[in-house]
């Protein structure tokens, strides 16, 4: 009987089964940052202990770091007390961190793959839930909490449940105009936002292999946002392009080795799985958010739906999302107004996320009424989109050209809502004041359709523009 690539990297990681039933598992990289990190350093002082590994883990502020001024002292206090504590905390570790201003500083999910620090066959932890980003190089990653940072940093161990899998096959293509985002929202949308609880999620079928490195994690990144711990996509030639060539992959002949081992790491073809579900990509239109999670999801020429249209047990929530969002069951989400546009975050910043998006604004104008920010995801990023002129492009059209960060997917940095503003976000999460202000809503959507809706200020199909 075939296996999976979970259960083959989860066995090769596998230290021993704790008497309770749990998994000690190796964890092949830990990645940190400045928001959860300092809590388990200051553990680890306390427990008279140091870091094990310290080759294993590597750093970059991105939470709280602003993407206007990166003047310090920062100009929010507790941001600096954060941003000193890594750097003093990595410096007496002698971990690696990529700083601000060293070209390499950037969201820790989109560093983690650029630098070629993320490779199949891994296992990867992090202090935020979104590290499910790097399964799409054919690893388990997975984000952890502040004592299990502390546990990484001691041992280089963690005890965890072992998840079951789903696979999700994907049959056809996306349409013109409908990426990776529509596809993992379309995805929570059908399975749940608790569908993938006690699941590690492997997408797979000819829609997720056509994907780019860049759109596979985009799609692996919203896994955790489905209930899923885990989300992968079997390593083959796209995975091995990408990582040829960049800082921390093999190099030479050892790229050559690799990659032969790598590809023994996926899922053999008779594999067994928990559970299988297949859709179609080819039915998937531009997806937008309408309510407080992201399941509560439909594509952009449908209306939001009617409490007697929902199983019993979503219209609870299907109602508070109502008052919240003041929308009504029926109207479309079209014609929408916002206030605020952003493109950005782990799970949307890359160079052709910011190509797609200056691909709808060239040439037009931000609505007059709109705020519209563009934060790539790293310094590498930013300065590759300069070469290619997308700044002028999004500076011309009226958005704001910003610095490398998390900027305004969560409320951690001077980037936030005001008020009940309205806000069409490239993000991952809708919940009540995830942007920064308690009564701010959000819009999640692609970041092309982010655009659209940044000049005609409201929710629009793109593929208006894009025919």
């Amino acid at each position: 009987m075939g296996r999976s690539l979970f259960d083959k990297v989860w066995d090769m990681h596998t230290v021993r089964e704790l008497p309770g039933g749990q998994t000690q598992l190796f964890i092949g990289l830990h990645l940190i940052h400045e928001v959860t990190s300092p809590q388990g350093f200051q553990m680890l002082r306390e427990a008279g202990l140091e870091v094990l590994r310290p080759d294993r883990t590597f750093a970059t502020p991105d939470h709280i770091i602003p993407t206007d001024s990166r003047t310090r002292p920062l100009q929010i206090s507790e941001a600096e007390e954060m941003l000193s504590a890594l750097e003093t905390n990595t410096e007496q570790s002698g971990i690696q961190l990529f700083g601000v201003g060293s070209g390499d500083q950037g969201i820790v999910h989109v560093i983690g793959p650029e630098l070629g620090l993320t490779q199949p066959g891994m296992t990867i932890a992090c202090g935020d839930s979104h590290t499910s980003t790097h399964g799409a190089f054919g690893s388990i990653a997975f984000g952890i909490g502040t004592t299990q940072v502390r546990d990484v940093l001691a041992t280089q161990c963690l005890a965890l449940a072992r998840p079951r899998v789903r696979r999700i096959h994907v049959n056809g293509e996306l349409s013109p105009g409908v990426y990776a985002k529509d596809l993992i929202l379309h995805i929570i949308r059908t399975l749940g936002v608790k569908g993938g609880v006690g699941h590690a999620y492997e997408f797979a079928g000819p829609a997720v292999e056509a994907l780019s490195m860049e759109a596979r994690l985009t799609l692996c990144n919203m896994a955790i946002e489905g209930g899923a711990r885990v989300g992968y996509i079997n390593p083959d030639q796209v995975t091995f392009d990408y990582l040829k060539g960049r800082r921390y992959a093999p190099q030479g002949e050892a790229f050559e080795r690799a990659v032969a081992w790598w590809k023994n790491v996926a899922s053999d073809p008779d594999a067994e799985f928990a559970d299988q579900v297949e859709l179609d990509a080819g039915s998937i239109a531009p997806t937008v958010t309408w309510g407080i999670n992201p399941g509560q999801a439909i594509g952009v020429n449908e209306p939001v739906p009617r409490l007697s249209d929902l199983p019993d047990e979503d219209r609870g929530t299907a109602e508070e999302a109502f008052g919240y969002m003041e929308l009504n069951g029926g109207q479309p989400i079209a014609g929408v107004p916002i206030d605020v546009a952003f493109i950005g975050s782990c799970t949307n910043s890359r160079i052709s996320d910011l190509r797609e998006a200056a691909r709808v604004a060239r040439g037009r104008r931000v609505a007059p009424s709109v705020r519209a920010l563009v934060v790539p995801g790293s310094e590498k990023i930013k300065i590759q989109a300069e070469e290619e002129g997308l700044d002028e492009v999004f500076r011309e059209a009226g958005f704001e050209w910003r610095e490398a960060g998390c900027s305004m997917c969560l409320a951690m940095n001077p980037d936030k809502l005001v008020g009940r503003e309205v806000c069409a976000s490239s993000s991952n999460r809708n919940f009540k004041g995830r942007q920064g202000s308690p009564a701010g809503r959000t819009l999640l959507m692609s970041p092309a359709m982010v655009a659209e809706a940044a000049i005609r200020g409201a929710v629009a199909d793109v593929r208006e523009t894009l025919h």
